[in-house]
């Protein structure tokens, strides 16, 4: 079988754990924040712990990446990330306080903090056959079909069983099971995925470092200022802007919207490099007052926007790493990635929680400048390259 083959089917076999994992943990997401909401939780309390969760669930990569590049032992590492981020998930239905429910939800970020550095190093070594931006496109693609049947599936449970979220988050162990079944095959019909990529031998390490870090400094802006799911759901639940039932349809929205723009705008990245983060981030940043300051068309809007910097964020910005860093550091370069990520995004999820009680303008207004500022790095960074 051809090598591309071989790599094609690799992302795929990648993309379906995806898909059946985002199943269960992101359904538990959608749910999340009005969760808390009925256990007691107030909207500060949601922001801190979307925050939070984030924090330790893209700091910690930062430690899982370095580990994986020094023991090259990125399958036992995505075994035991996918099993806690997984199962951690059907555990919240025998959650009766805030603070139980709170434990279990970290403790699911954790996992995926765990497991993504690595699995991004395996998914890298296959992408350079597809194309970087197809083939993280692709990958995410999947990812959110699974995203996207998720809330579905716990939309349809609340609906029927009379908003009973035991019932709900007891459905999601089904999807986890698949998944780690999924990703046992995977294992066995690829040991040594590193094979996939052809070596290169030569890299322009000085140029690529200064490269990074303006490229990094971007992302974090971005990162700041998104609004992360649980506070735009608990927005939705605290205005009483529609049925509880109908909140985990909004997150499928997003979620479908986030697997068209992956494809589309990884496909665009292979053919006009990372100047397309640019129109991406300039769309997707009015996310913000459609969702917190309008209607229900018009938070329909904003939940599509939301989508599509999803999207972009989970495929080009992956892509793009892929091409800086050499294979033997792509592990600590993705934990590092995520790392920072993860820091600015709990400081910006925080940060809106609290503004949540104080002003929704300003909220709003934080959240828009913050990813202005993003798009000005990225115009410097593309003007660099061009030269």
């Amino acid at each position: 079988m051809k090598n591309g083959n071989r790599a094609l089917r690799f992302v795929i076999l990648l993309g379906l754990v995806s898909l059946f994992s985002d199943m269960t943990y992101e359904a538990a997401r959608s749910i999340n924040g009005p969760f808390l909401e009925i256990l007691g939780a107030n909207a500060f309390t949601v922001g801190l712990v979307a925050g939070l969760g984030e924090l330790l669930g893209y700091g910690l990569r930062l430690l899982s990446g370095w580990i994986a590049d020094r023991t090259r032992k990125y399958w036992l590492i995505v075994f035991v990330g996918y099993a806690l981020n997984l199962f951690s998930v059907p555990l919240l239905a025998l959650a009766g306080y805030w603070q139980i429910a709170v434990i279990l939800m970290i403790l699911e970020r954790v996992g995926k903090a765990i497991r993504t550095p690595s699995r991004d190093a395996l998914l890298s070594f296959a992408t350079q056959q597809t194309g970087r931006g197809w083939g993280y496109g692709l990958h995410e693609a999947m990812d959110q079909i699974g995203a996207t049947l998720g809330p579905l599936l716990v939309s349809a449970a609340l609906f029927y069983r009379q908003e009973h979220y035991a019932f709900a988050y007891t459905l999601l162990i089904i999807p986890a099971i698949i998944a780690i079944a999924i990703l046992i095959v995977s294992r066995y019909l690829y040991p040594f995925p590193e094979k996939l990529e052809v070596k290169k031998l030569t890299l322009e390490t000085g140029s690529l470092r200064n490269t990074y870090w303006i490229y990094l400094g971007a992302v974090v802006l971005v990162a700041a200022g998104y609004a992360d799911f649980p506070l735009i759901a608990f927005h939705f639940k605290a205005k009483s802007m529609m049925a509880d039932s109908y909140i985990p349809l909004m997150y499928a929205l997003a979620m479908a919207t986030d697997a068209l723009s992956a494809l589309v705008f990884g496909r665009w990245f292979d053919r006009r490099g990372i100047g397309v983060l640019i129109p991406a981030i300039v769309l997707s940043l009015l996310f913000a007052p459609f969702v917190f300051l309008g209607g229900i068309g018009f938070a329909i809007a904003g939940m599509v926007l939301w989508g599509i910097g999803m999207g972009v964020q989970e495929s080009v910005m992956k892509a793009q790493i892929a091409m800086l860093v050499p294979p033997e550091r792509r592990g600590a370069a993705f934990g590092t990635f995520h790392a920072a990520y993860g820091l600015f995004w709990f400081g910006g999820s925080a940060l809106m929680g609290y503004l949540y009680n104080v002003s929704l303008p300003v909220l709003v207004s934080f959240s828009v400048l913050t990813q202005l500022l993003s798009v000005l790095l990225l115009i410097r960074l593309v003007r660099n390259t061009t030269k």
